[in-house]
C-alpha cells in the first residue's frame, strides 16, 4: 500500500492510502481505499438498474459509501474483495484479495449474498511505465503493508494515520519536506 507523504499537494492524493493492485512494466494500478465519496451503495445500484428487493438490505446498503478510487475512469465502478467467491472479470490483488469489474458482484450484494468483505471503488489511479518508480524517488510516497484490517476494517477517517502507524511512526509527525542524503 502506498502512504502519501504529508507533503502531498495533489488534492486526489492528499493523505490518501492506495492498494496497489497490479504493477508490471507497463505501469501500475492502484485503487485509493480512504476517500469516501458522497454516494451510496443503494445509489449506485439504482442508477444502474440493479434492484435491492429486501428492505434491511436497501437500509444497510444505503448506509454503505462508495470510495473515490482515483481520478481515472471516476465513472466506473470497482468492487475490491475478499477472494471467498468467483465473480467475471475479476483480477487477483493477492490469495485474499480480488477486483472485480464486473455486474455479477454487485447483483450478488444486491439480492444479500456478497462477498464477506468488500468496497465499492468509483475509479482508480493509475501509473504510466516508471511513474510509480520516480515517485517513489521523489518521496512522495511511503509504503506499507497491506493487511485485511486496514483495507476493510479501518475507518476511513482514520486510515491514513493507522497506515502511517503499521511503519511505526505517526505520520502527523512527520516534516512536510523530504531530502536525499
Amino acid at each position: 500500500m502506498l502512504i502519501a507523504n504529508p507533503g502531498m499537494l495533489d488534492p486526489h492524493f492528499k493523505k490518501t492510502v492506495t492498494l496497489i493492485c497490479e504493477h508490471d512494466e507497463k505501469g501500475a494500478l492502484g485503487i485509493t481505499i480512504n476517500r469516501p465519496s458522497t454516494q451510496s451503495l443503494a445509489e449506485v445500484l439504482t442508477e444502474i438498474g440493479i434492484s435491492i428487493n429486501d428492505p434491511s438490505n436497501l437500509e444497510r446498503l444505503s448506509q454503505s459509501q462508495i470510495l473515490y478510487g482515483g481520478p481515472v475512469h471516476s465513472n466506473r465502478g470497482l468492487i475490491l474483495h475478499t477472494a471467498d467467491g468467483i465473480w467475471e472479470s475479476s483480477i487477483k490483488v493477492s490469495d485474499q484479495i480480488h477486483l472485480t469489474s464486473s455486474k455479477d458482484v454487485l447483483e450478488s450484494i444486491a439480492t444479500g449474498c456478497p462477498p464477506l468483505h468488500y468496497r465499492m471503488v468509483l475509479g482508480y489511479t493509475g501509473w504510466g511505465s516508471g511513474q510509480l518508480e520516480q515517485e517513489l524517488i521523489e518521496n512522495a510516497w511511503l509504503h506499507a503493508s497491506a493487511t485485511h484490517q486496514l483495507i476493510f476494517e479501518t475507518e476511513h477517517q482514520h486510515c491514513w494515520r493507522a497506515t502511517g502507524n503499521s511503519l511505526g511512526i505517526d505520520i502527523n509527525s512527520m516534516s512536510t519536506q523530504a531530502g536525499h542524503a
